[in-house]
């Protein structure tokens, strides 16, 4: 606003030199016509126009009343108009042309800090944007003045006194003294100057609803009160009375109780956390037309660098309680794109279940990571003490940087770790979110008491309608920090043992104005939920279909799974509506034989049959019904979400959602158990048959043969179903397995 104003002054030379020019033609030119009309006998009285006394309005109305008083004609109304607006032009014009009082004064910004914290350095980024000259005082020095729940500020006008003596003598001079940890300043001298003018006094002090400064004083020291925040908005007390707005990518601050757009703007007070939500935007950190720009700046390249000179980094990874998906976790964090010989890992492990999990990452990586530490269960550390000592044990090695990771972290980005350093933040997190849920890694706000709230922007951050770099007040489960941060972090997760480790420690960041990000700029991964965790299998991830759903189907859907569905798909078809599809992993098919194995209780293959309700099955098997073993729920949301859209797809025009199954087992053939199957229609609408191993490896013989059209499948694939209509049509029998065991999975669908 204020580079805007200076830059238009030979223009408004220009315009005021036509204007002038204007008016001497209607008054030396057109003066036999005026006086013809007996407007007026003499004109160049009104020549000599008061700069300063009068207002350009009040300078052109003292002419416009003096013409009115006389009775005119339609064209003396039009010449007197025309008089009148060149008057008024003319005197805006000259107003204009005039210079602030404050226009030739230097603008230097005064503050105090004794050290450099985040605050500090988002305080001096956005004065140096918009170029304003700082002077620091007492960096470097000891803080005697206490906290705010102490008197303890006269450190700080005794450090400002002593740092003011040089500047005694200095004219032209105009000082503005702001705290720097909690301020951000939004525009430059010059705005700052003109609203300063405007106040007409030496001094104008900041004011706010509830404490300093002492009005009574304001009479003895030519003191004004910025009550209407011209100039500085103090936030404490005053959060609903603004709002942020923009201007292409310029962002500020409006006052929508008094209309004005503060410069200075100070979260005093108990607001830090929303003073710093709102700083995310504040300085053009954020724009609705340019995004994040704050995620541009500052950054750390790793490109240029060599692997071996890549930054050493303290991995560690925190696993309390028992965890699904634990595999693809060590797996992940495996495929990160880091050298591992710049990588200390270490291993904080409570549980017995993930024993074996852990020694079997640790023995397939352990000579290409620099350095492990594994911390088993039978040492019994708590979680706070190893979180705490994988902090020092960062500062002891020298390291540059330190990943914190839960076992509940499903990272699928691996490009992760370096993305994180290059936005180079004191504590940065990727956003994480338990999928198709709000449930994130993060808080937006916080409570009156401290514990969770839902900032106006949470959404729109977790939903990414905004992305960016966000100041967040509390991160938890995955965090990289910048190792000169950590000094101040000792001990953090213990401070304060009525807290969880986690929120104790974003207490101690706050405090230390140690800043955390969450940066939603990329898709990172996710958070297992690991609250009901079923562990009384064998193959506890199988009956997780409810609770993670997108990582039971990364785990057991077939790759190509999908492809059946898109527009266009052609589908086997090896008999007469007999439709083959890819269905699951080899994983799945292993970990289910294993599971029923592990159950042992299989049926004999006789008719009588006490599971069933009649207790009579016509065409018995060896086998195990999914009810014995827990699955039958999670099999039928197996079928409503994976084998329904493929039936629509191949049997158009039959629609039944959820599909019923009452009937699902595994069945088990051997040579010299059940090896085969005589010919029978199924109880269903349609049925269907996964193999669950491999023919010519696992067995030998087998298949589905179908009588009425002769047609048989001879191999099937393991992971790959076959379905077929159940009643009438497809009278199949199942094949002689003359060697090994042949699993497949059955069901009923629709009885």
């Amino acid at each position: 606003m204020g580079r805007q104003k200076a830059s238009s002054q030979p223009v408004l030379q220009k315009i005021r030199l036509h204007l002038l020019r204007q008016l001497q033609y209607v008054i030396s030119t057109e003066s036999k016509f005026l006086v013809k009309l007996n407007i007026i006998k003499n004109v160049k009285w009104i020549l000599p126009i008061p700069k300063n006394p009068l207002s350009p309005y009040q300078s052109a109305v003292s002419v416009h009343a003096l013409l009115n008083a006389v009775k005119m004609s339609p064209a003396q109304v039009w010449a007197r108009t025309l008089l009148f607006a060149l008057c008024f032009a003319f005197c805006l014009a000259s107003q204009e042309e005039e210079k602030s009082p404050l226009q030739d004064h230097d603008l230097l910004v005064i503050t105090v800090a004794t050290k450099e914290n985040d605050g500090f350095r988002q305080f001096m980024k956005s004065a140096k944007k918009y170029g304003l000259d700082v002077k620091v005082f007492g960096m470097g020095q000891e803080w005697l003045g206490g906290t705010m729940d102490s008197i303890g500020g006269g450190h700080k006008i005794n450090l400002l006194k002593e740092g003011l003596k040089p500047y005694k003598s200095r004219k032209n001079l105009i000082l503005m003294f702001v705290d720097s940890y909690d301020v951000i300043i939004t525009a430059d001298k010059e705005a700052i100057l003109e609203k300063f003018s405007k106040f007409n006094s030496r001094v104008v002090i900041s004011a706010e609803n509830t404490c300093w400064p002492d009005r009574s004083l304001a009479h003895e020291w030519d003191i004004k009160l910025d009550t209407r925040a011209e100039i500085f908005q103090n936030l404490n007390h005053a959060l609903d009375e603004i709002m942020i707005k923009y201007k292409g990518d310029h962002s500020y601050m409006y006052n929508v109780k008094t209309g004005t757009l503060p410069i200075v703007l100070h979260g005093n007070g108990p607001i830090k956390p929303e003073f710093f939500r709102l700083s995310n935007y504040l300085a053009d950190g954020w724009t609705t037309t340019s995004g994040c720009q704050a995620c541009k700046e500052d950054l750390l390249d790793l490109g240029s660098m060599k692997e071996a000179d890549y930054p050493l980094v303290q991995v560690a990874l925190f696993i309390e309680f028992p965890t699904p998906f634990i595999r693809e976790f060590f797996q992940r964090v495996s495929n990160l794109i880091y050298p591992k010989s710049n990588i200390n890992l270490y291993i904080h492990n409570t549980e017995e279940l993930h024993t074996g999990d852990v020694s079997k990452f640790v023995d397939e990586f352990q000579d290409q990571y620099n350095r492990v530490i594994v911390t088993p269960p039978e040492k019994r550390v708590t979680e706070r003490v190893a979180r705490d000592w994988v902090i020092e044990e960062c500062m002891r090695r020298n390291c540059n940087y330190l990943l914190m990771l839960d076992s509940i972290v499903q990272l699928t980005n691996p490009e992760l770790l370096t993305s994180l350093i290059k936005q180079n933040r004191s504590i940065i997190a990727p956003m994480l979110m338990r999928p198709g849920k709000l449930w994130s890694n993060f808080w937006g706000a916080l409570s009156h008491d401290g514990f969770y709230a839902r900032s106006e922007d949470y959404m729109d951050i977790a939903e990414k309608k905004k992305i960016g770099l966000w100041n967040v007040p509390h991160l938890g489960n995955a965090m990289l920090i910048q190792a000169h941060c950590l000094p101040a972090l000792k001990q953090a997760h213990s401070d304060d043992l009525n807290l969880d480790s986690d929120m104790s420690f974003s207490q101690v960041a706050r405090s230390k104005m140690v800043f955390m990000y969450v940066d939603n700029q990329a898709h990172w991964g996710h958070l297992v939920y690991a609250e009901y965790f079923d562990t009384n299998h064998l193959n506890n991830e199988l009956f997780d279909i409810f609770n993670n759903p997108l990582d039971w189907k990364e785990r057991y859907i077939h790759k190509d799974y999908d492809k059946a569905l898109e527009e266009g798909a052609v589908i086997e078809q090896p008999c007469p509506d007999v439709y083959w599809f890819p269905i699951v992993t080899d994983t799945f098919c292993d970990e289910f034989v294993a599971e029923f194995e592990n159950f042992g209780k299989w049926s004999g293959g006789k008719n009588h049959d006490p599971r069933l309700a009649g207790g009579y099955e016509n065409v018995p098997t060896v086998d195990i019904h999914m009810n014995q073993v827990g699955l039958e729920q999670q099999w039928l949301k197996f079928l409503e979400v994976y084998i329904r859209p493929l039936q629509e797809a191949v049997f158009t025009g039959y629609y039944h959602n959820p599909p019923q199954a009452i009937m699902n087992f595994i069945v088990r053939y051997r040579p010299d158990e059940q090896p085969l199957l005589r010919p029978h229609h199924d109880a269903s609408t349609y049925t269907i048959n996964i193999a669950l191993n491999r023919p010519g490896i696992d067995f030998e013989g087998g298949g589905c043969r179908f009588v009425r059209y002769n047609c048989s499948i001879t191999s099937p694939r393991k992971g790959w179903m076959f379905m077929h209509p159940g009643r009438l049509t497809h009278y199949h029998e199942g094949l002689r397995t003359t060697s090994g065991t042949r699993y497949i999975m059955i069901s009923f669908v629709d009885p």
